[in-house]
């Protein structure tokens, strides 16, 4: 009776065992199968919601990416940013439901990417992303590869003087210099607040006056307080700067306070700003 106890725990405990195998083998085809198809056929329609969950979610500073269409709006970059693509797993393996993928892209930087003009470059670059599963969809994401490296291959070493201004303007503001925050921007500046703003549906503000008035002034009128804070800077090529940072504040007119994530990207031109472009989340301001 012993025996036979022992064998029937021991049968059960090896189905479970194979039972696993079969799920993690099929997730791990299904996952590659999936990423073949977008990244080397293009075919960005298979990001939907038979192959992702309906909150897929990137994790990414200083926002996470969340919902199919966002998802498939950040990967729409790479398909169009790029011709000639060529993405391979070099090796890829799964536990449970959390997948490992050790992978490598090719391509020529021959449209726009993320708002940066083609190039012209070849690029060739590893990485390494960390994937979860849920009932057999894709349901979470998160890269790591060299961005160094990458802005390297395209030709794109940051310009050190634009950073500069940026920083320069960050520090004029929080101290209130209002006047030394114009001063360097272009007359010419067009300035677009996120589409998630109270203050985007006067985008696009051009000209100086213009966002004083309808940006700066309303944020003091708006708020009891407001500041920013945790400001990282990133150069991107020659005329642009990526810049992550958090607003803290309070609203006048409901007692609210907030303290959101924000991304700032500026355009330069002979160390003037020409352009300015926010993103922030959504519901947040």
């Amino acid at each position: 009776m012993k025996k036979t106890l022992t064998l029937g725990i021991l049968s059960i405990g090896l189905c479970l065992i194979s039972c696993g195998d079969s799920k993690r083998n099929k997730d791990i085809k299904m996952y590659s199968n999936t990423w073949d198809h977008i990244v080397n056929d293009g075919n960005l329609d298979l990001i939907n919601n038979t192959n992702f969950t309906e909150n897929i979610t990137m994790i990414s500073s200083p926002e996470n990416i969340v919902g199919i269409e966002n998802f498939k709006a950040y990967y729409q970059n790479f398909i169009t940013g790029f011709s000639d693509i060529k993405f391979t797993v070099v090796h890829i393996f799964g536990e449970g439901e959390n997948i490992v993928k050790h992978w490598n892209f090719k391509g020529t930087h021959t449209g726009e990417f993320f708002g940066i003009p083609a190039t012209g470059k070849s690029v060739d670059i590893e990485g390494v992303t960390l994937a979860k599963m849920k009932d057999g969809k894709i349901a979470q994401e998160q890269d790591f590869m060299d961005n160094s490296v990458f802005m390297q291959q395209l030709g794109l070493a940051p310009n050190p003087e634009n950073i500069g201004v940026i920083d320069k303007l960050y520090s004029h503001f929080s101290n209130g210099e209002i006047p030394s925050v114009m001063e360097l921007m272009d007359n010419n500046i067009v300035w677009n607040e996120s589409s998630c703003s109270s203050y985007s549906k006067d985008n696009p503000y051009e000209g100086p006056e213009a966002i004083l008035n309808g940006v700066f002034g309303k944020i003091g009128e708006d708020n009891d307080y407001f500041k920013i804070e945790n400001i990282e800077l990133t150069g991107l090529g020659e005329n642009k700067v990526l810049a992550s940072l958090n607003y803290d504040g309070k609203i006048k007119k409901t007692g609210k306070e907030y303290k959101t994530g924000v991304v700032h990207l500026w355009t330069l031109n002979n160390g003037k700003i020409t352009a300015f472009q926010q993103y922030i989340g959504q519901g947040e301001q």
